[in-house]
């Protein structure tokens, strides 16, 4: 059994006692606006409180109608919005947990006609430019954070969470970059955090001593004209005189264009930062980002970097990752990968959050599994993420479930996925579903091409096909060339690349291709990233912005697609722009409009706006879409089996475990 006496041990701050060092971040999840959203926000929040989490911190409720997220956003300032929450702290201290609401005013960052800020700054990722607060406004913006707070324990909070970070309101009065302010809230660095003093002051003289106040503090602004370490310590120092009762740590602001949460940035890359905040105050400090494992957890802390670890996507993927740790447990957790792909990247397309891993995150209330009365003996075909998820939730609620597939590991198309640098983290998936699968005794056929005839013969009752994809190859004149290789080649089976290669394609695959192509081959360490992505460890000036040192030399790649849109289209919402300046910084050359008139020994024949022109090359690599695999469908139909499509043998639409994991989850679900 694993032990994590670090981790699980309890931490006093005062007034309470902690029963773990674990704090479950803020995120919005898009329950906050949804119909019944209080109700499966109960859910949500309790079950993680069940699962052994601290303290809870909530997604962000703006304290008045300027600082809401967007037009219909949530926000807490009458007495009626605050019962309505009264559920949600009900269902997380019946499960023994503390809960405390986060504050967030969104300032220049929100997605209205009303917004506000410091200065009339407007932010770059934003259409609208912000109404610079008046003094009076100020005070009357201090008055809303008192007022909201006192709302949050009426509604039965523990505490509040002050959003002081990411490049919100109060950060934007903080930096030098928003404030160009030449009153008293402006110039000097002592007027500019003035604002977050006020307003930790005045909350705890209202809210009393036995009420937590966190304060998120920006240490690394990661944009120009950001703070400094002089200046993050001297704010650290005036929070904790102000009534802070905890600090939390903000890495990065929303415009920042370094990457701080995804999948490409290694586990606990920036507790460093909080380690220098130590020593400095007396309150206990938080740290955060891209720690996803008991072990990692465990060691930032057992190294003193922070007093407490804030963890907020892992408890999308696993709400009992507390209790499965403390059980000695941890191969049990399903960890999160942060893919993003179905927690921010459906926040910032107004959808609710939920989790690739997971589906059944912020979908508790209705996705829920139950013991079958009706067992059934069933066929999985495909051990890829749909029939991964599948053969999992059908076995846990009590079938007889049998799985297939054709290869000699688990994980299908996520076996390509991983060795992508910077998606290793895929390999988590495929371990927790190995371990999944032996605990509730599904029976694993690897190695093994099933066919219609091997079902129908063993008398399956349903069969599931999660079978997969095939690689389209188009026909190119040269196509079938020694010098062609399909990514499943390069990727899968290691062939070997010349120094000069084109991808033909730029979806998802063809990105990651391209990365894998120009990838230097160095270990995917901190030390690394932090210097590929031009981080100054010093923070001494420019919000710790220094220079990059990207490999480039690897290999001349280019990249070319059929459409004339632009490369990165399809990408994921909030990590396609990563993936893009990646490939920017590594030099790789991108043409888009392209007709493909030959593949020869030495190149690609192309024509573009009607000239015609060879891209010099040692191998093509395509990336040119896929085809549902449905070979067993028909067979399976005609002997009146009722069978299933998940995953890509339902829809090749890229390489889509998101998809697959949901729908395989879900159909396991309505089985029986």
């Amino acid at each position: 059994m694993t032990a994590y006496p670090t981790l699980l041990s309890p931490l006093s701050l005062g007034f309470t006692t902690l029963k773990n060092r674990t704090i479950m971040g803020s995120m919005h999840t898009g329950l906050e606006e949804a119909p019944n959203g209080y109700d499966r926000m109960a859910a949500f929040y309790g079950e993680r409180a069940k699962g052994g989490v601290a303290l809870i911190v909530t997604g962000g409720i703006a304290p008045n109608e300027a600082g809401r997220v967007a037009k219909g956003g949530s926000v807490m300032d009458t007495e009626e919005e605050a019962l309505h929450h009264r559920v949600v702290t009900e269902a997380v201290h019946k499960e023994g947990g503390k809960i405390a609401m986060q504050i967030l005013h969104t300032g220049r960052y929100g997605y209205h006609d009303k917004i506000v800020g410091a200065s009339n700054v407007r932010a770059p990722i934003n259409m609208f430019k912000p109404h610079p607060l008046t003094e009076e406004e100020i005070w009357k913006t201090i008055e809303d954070f008192v007022r909201c707070s006192e709302l949050a324990k009426l509604a039965g909070y523990d505490g509040v969470e002050i959003m002081g970070s990411e490049g919100y309101l109060i950060n934007q009065f903080i930096a030098k970059r928003t404030n160009n302010r030449i009153d008293d809230w402006g110039g000097s660095f002592e007027n500019r955090i003035k604002f977050p003093i006020e307003i930790i002051k005045a909350v705890r003289k209202k809210l009393g001593t036995d009420f937590i106040i966190i304060y998120r503090l920006s240490m690394l602004d990661l944009v120009e004209e950001g703070g400094n370490i002089d200046e993050v310590l001297h704010l650290a120092k005036e929070i904790e005189k102000a009534g802070a009762t905890i600090i939390n740590t903000g890495i990065g602001w929303h415009e920042a264009r370094i990457p701080t949460i995804a999948m490409m940035v290694p586990r606990a890359a920036f507790t460093w930062v909080t380690a220098k905040v130590k020593g400095h105050v007396n309150i206990p400090l938080v740290t955060s980002n891209r720690i996803n494992t008991p072990e990692v957890a465990e060691e930032v802390l057992s190294r003193g970097d922070a007093d407490l670890v804030s963890m907020a996507r892992p408890f999308l993927a696993d709400s009992f990752f507390v209790e499965k740790a403390k059980a000695g447990k941890p191969e049990e957790i399903n960890t999160c990968i942060a893919c993003n792909q179905a927690c921010l990247d459906h926040i910032f397309q107004g959808k609710t959050a939920s989790c690739l891993v997971n589906p059944r995150a912020c979908h508790e209330t209705e996705l829920v599994i139950t013991q079958t009365k009706n067992v059934k003996k069933v066929a999985v075909v495909g051990a890829g993420p749909g029939g991964m998820s599948c053969a999992k939730t059908l076995a846990e609620r009590g079938h007889s479930v049998t799985l297939f597939d054709a290869q000699s590991e688990l994980g299908g198309q996520l076996n390509i996925a991983r060795r992508i640098p910077g998606k290793e983290e895929f390999k988590e998936t495929i371990r927790y579903f190995d371990t999944m699968l032996k605990k509730f005794k599904v029976n694993v056929k690897l190695n093994t091409y099933v066919s219609s005839e091997d079902l129908i013969a063993e008398g399956f009752e349903e069969v599931v096909l999660a079978t997969g994809v095939i690689p389209r190859i188009p026909e190119i004149p040269g196509i079938n060339g020694p010098n062609v290789l399909s990514y499943v080649d390069v990727v899968l089976k290691g062939k070997p690349v010349g120094k000069r290669a084109v991808v033909m394609g730029a979806g998802g695959i063809g990105f990651d291709v391209s990365i894998l192509l120009t990838d230097p081959g160095h270990a995917f360490t901190t030390e690394n990233y932090l210097k590929e992505w031009g981080i100054q460890t010093s923070i001494e000036k420019n919000g710790g912005l220094g220079s990059k040192e990207t490999p480039t030399g690897v290999r001349d790649v280019t990249m070319l697609k059929r459409s004339n849109s632009k490369f990165g289209a399809t990408l994921g919402k909030t990590t396609g722009w990563i993936h893009k300046t990646s490939l920017e910084d590594r030099k790789v050359n991108q043409i888009s409009g392209v007709t493909y008139k030959a593949i020869e020994s030495d190149g690609v024949v192309i024509e573009v706006k009607g000239e015609t022109k060879k891209i010099p090359c040692d191998t093509v690599v395509v990336c040119a879409g896929q085809d549902p695999n449905r070979a067993l469908l028909e067979p399976l139909q005609k002997a009146k089996i009722p069978v299933h499509l998940i995953g890509g043998a339902d829809l090749a639409s890229e390489l889509d475990a998101k998809r697959a994991i949901d729908q395989g989850t879900r159909l396991a679900v309505s089985i029986g």
